[in-house]
């Protein structure tokens, strides 16, 4: 099986809700994949912790307590990835699930921790490495300790969670090592905040010409310490060359509305971009000063193909 150059992505808006059972959640989650799947996607984004409402199960003393969230959490994780393992392989997708805080074995911290799983029941995980405030003075949560980059039959994918977009070397790294697709869920509580994360997204399609893709969680939840207040949109960006529209906006969705934002990626574009472009930012990267003192740090390729033979690029 060879890999898929073009082909439909559904980004969420996922409104935070207030399950009272894990099977409500679930219920809900299965909706979303439904729809995503009925659209005719192959890829399905979920937003950074997006699974905190989760917390809501446990009752009022959990719910409003960061630390005892994380715990209750924790213990959920196996059930959530089995939730997301099953609907893949039902609908044939590929599904970034919500990011959650997980804590690791060895490690003080827990860190921020998004799954990618393909249809074929291969996953793999992209920890956020750098922390805002909030999750550095507030929730105590640490950065991951890698990168990761992973090989599908939709082509090489990277995850940037949310701030972690916002910085260049990071995605370029990424890049670097294939990707041509980086998934940004995120998770903002202001139309800064939410700016911030757009302006980076674009910005990173603009350097590396590859595609970006937003998706952050929106609606309030005052009962959340966590996920109280949450605006956005989601979005599709692109380089704005030939191929692309010229704003470099592919898609957007209704502000802070809880909705699947659809829209076509042709990864051929990206390499007719970084080919023969009106400009060549991905080719020209490496004249920037100082450039050539950046060593590339190591980064893990996760193979989530269906064949092997196919990761060739």
């Amino acid at each position: 099986m060879g890999r898929t150059r073009k082909f439909t992505v559904a980004s969420a808006q996922h409104g935070i809700g207030r399950p009272g059972s894990f099977e409500e959640y679930a219920q809900r989650i299965a909706e979303k994949a439904k729809q995503a799947a009925a659209g005719g996607a192959s890829l399905l984004i979920f937003p950074e912790y997006g699974a905190m409402e989760l917390a809501s199960i446990f009752g009022e003393a959990v719910e409003a307590d960061l630390q005892r969230q994380i715990t209750a959490l924790d213990e959920l994780v196996p059930k959530i990835d089995a939730l997301h393992l099953e609907l893949a392989a039902l609908h044939g997708l590929h599904i970034l699930a919500a990011s959650l805080p997980v804590r690791v074995p060895g490690r003080e911290l827990p860190v921020n921790r998004a799954r990618l799983f393909a249809p074929n029941g291969r996953h793999g995980h992209q920890d956020k490495i750098i922390m805002t405030r909030f999750e550095r003075e507030e929730w105590a949560i640490g950065g991951g300790d890698g990168l990761s980059v992973f090989e599908t039959d939709l082509g090489c994918i990277g995850v940037a969670i949310c701030y972690d977009c916002e910085f260049p070397l990071l995605v370029r790294t990424m890049v670097e090592s294939g990707a041509e697709l980086i998934l940004i869920p995120s998770c903002t509580d202001t139309l800064r905040g939410h700016g911030r994360v757009r302006v980076g997204a674009m910005a990173r399609a603009l350097e590396n010409q590859c595609y970006a893709i937003v998706s952050p969680t929106v609606g309030k939840a005052p009962w959340s310490p966590s996920v109280d207040i949450n605006r956005g949109t989601a979005g599709v960006y692109g380089p704005p060359d030939i191929g692309f529209p010229e704003t470099g906006i592919v898609a957007e969705g209704r502000f802070d509305e809880d909705m699947l934002l659809f829209a076509e990626i042709d990864l051929d574009l990206v390499q007719q971009a970084r080919r023969a472009g009106q400009v060549l930012n991905h080719q020209h990267w490496v004249e920037q000063p100082g450039a050539d003192l950046w060593p590339i740090p190591p980064v893990r390729t996760v193979d989530l193909l269906s064949d092997p033979d196919a990761s060739s690029h």
